[in-house]
């Protein structure tokens, strides 16, 4: 409820700030407040939040994916731009002295509007300002939410079931962004070698004969069943254990690594079939795609000339060696490159191997710590942008001898152009290595969308104040 309250005050605000705009613009007969303004306000206020709520932005369930929130709340501002414009479209008032039943004259006055007394542009200019203002909201408070799970107020306790692979992943996922609230208490296996020790640094507290008491004395909400080649009825047993006991229940599922594609569910008579979704990217996008990848990517390079001109001095006075760093990535379909940075270690060290994962390395001069920090070093990279070798936003080229070690599905990353950041640069799992966390960039190429890339370039700045930007 608090969040509805705060969302309303947001659309209210940008509804004044939307109504201000208008009259440096226009000139309107009418000032705020008045009937016909009012009754916009309330037909904006109704649908967008009616749109939220139908979308899932209320939803207590939070993705590890900030931009995915980010991403629905642009839909749903679009969803209901296009419908409130239509309604003031189909909604205008009857020309005056038109004839009416009293009673339709008295219902006109409550929920019609008097378009010619409305500022050309006033819902334009209030769907802009509302998604600054919610999402400015809403970032502050799933902080707010942050530093309350940081604290050990509002977490809700997990317990997984089978420490396999799957269930180290979830544990994996549930480490890396430890502020979303899900506090994991352990593992249980009904292998007895692995009761009583830890997996990952997680302990291993039982078997599943133990269920109810671990639920009960570790005040369990969620349990993750992550055994996907466990026997199904074993499955539907605890599924059933955990219902009685009125925990939430997730289960991974058999072909996990499939449903990690967008799929659809069809039916053959009685028989659910899952069918992959086709990757919908259109020509059209592409091109336009392409055209904002040109005109950041040119603008940045002439804002950045300043940077061209003292940086590679800087360089070449700490340390000798080339100023810019070259080197053989893996782009689009798997034709290499040669990507350019500024270079940040020493030129004898800087050969084919694993990046530094700490600013402590030896490798990286003094002034590398600086570039690597800000992520000045990788304005070069605009250059390869602007040639058509990269984009923007899209998975981080990777190293030859790397993609050698790819599985058939970790290569679908290799089917977009890398880009200089992506939904790995500003996630969590940043602060791990790249080919660690590919499940990030394999999301990104199926849910790739320019909405989804224009969040992820706002979103980039933040990541580089905190410390998380692209490298």
């Amino acid at each position: 409820m608090s969040q509805l309250v705060v969302d309303a005050l947001a659309i209210y605000a940008a509804f004044l700030a939307g109504y201000e705009t208008v009259q440096l613009f226009y000139s309107t007969n009418i000032r705020w407040p008045a009937s016909e303004y009012n009754i916009l306000f309330i037909w904006i206020l109704v649908i967008t939040i009616a749109t939220f709520a139908v979308m899932g932005m209320y939803s207590t369930r939070k993705s590890l994916l900030n931009v995915v929130e980010f991403e629905r709340l642009g839909k749903c501002a679009l969803f209901a731009f296009m419908l409130v414009s239509a309604i003031v479209f189909l909604l205008r008032q009857a020309p005056a002295g038109s004839k009416a039943h009293p009673i339709l004259t008295d219902l006109q006055n409550l929920i019609f509007l008097d378009t010619e007394h409305i500022g050309k542009g006033s819902v334009v200019f209030t769907y802009g300002y509302l998604f600054i203002l919610v999402a400015a909201e809403r970032f502050v408070f799933f902080k707010l939410m942050q530093e309350a799970h940081r604290r050990g107020i509002g977490h809700h306790h997990v317990l997984i079931i089978g420490a396999g692979r799957a269930g180290r992943k979830i544990r994996e996922k549930l480490i890396i962004s430890p502020t979303v609230g899900w506090n994991m208490r352990g593992f249980l296996d009904d292998d007895i070698n692995l009761v009583g020790t830890s997996v990952e640094g997680a302990p291993v507290l039982g078997t599943t004969d133990e269920l109810e008491q671990f639920v009960s004395d570790l005040k369990i909400h969620t349990v993750f069943i992550s055994i996907p080649e466990g026997d199904e009825f074993k499955i539907l047993e605890l599924v059933r254990r955990c219902r009685a006991l009125g925990v939430e229940v997730c289960i991974v599922p058999r072909l996990w690594h499939i449903l990690t594609y967008p799929v659809k569910i069809e039916r053959l008579d009685s028989i659910p079939l899952i069918v992959p979704r086709k990757n919908s990217a259109r020509i059209s996008v592409a091109a336009a795609k392409r055209a904002i990848d040109i005109v950041i990517a040119g603008a940045s390079l002439v804002l950045c000339i300043p940077f061209f001109i003292l940086v590679p001095i800087v360089i070449k006075l700490e340390s000798s060696g080339p100023a810019f760093f070259r080197q053989r990535r893996v782009g689009k379909d798997g034709r290499e490159f040669e990507m350019l940075k500024f270079r940040t270690m020493h030129a004898e060290m800087s050969g084919d191997a694993l990046k530094p994962q700490t600013s402590s390395d030896p490798r990286i001069t003094k002034f590398g710590k600086f570039l690597r920090r800000t992520s000045v070093d990788e304005m070069p990279q605009f250059w390869n942008v602007l040639m058509g070798e990269m984009s923007m936003v899209g998975p981080r080229p990777e190293m030859p001898f790397i993609v050698e070690s790819y599985t058939e599905s970790d290569r679908a990353r290799l089917s977009v152009k890398p880009g200089i950041t992506g939904l790995w640069q500003i996630s969590y799992a940043r602060l791990r290595p790249i080919h660690a966390n590919l499940d990030y960039d394999l999301y990104y190429v199926e849910h790739q969308s320019l909405l989804l890339d224009i969040i992820i370039l706002i979103l980039t700045p933040f990541a580089l104040v905190k410390g998380t930007g692209a490298h």
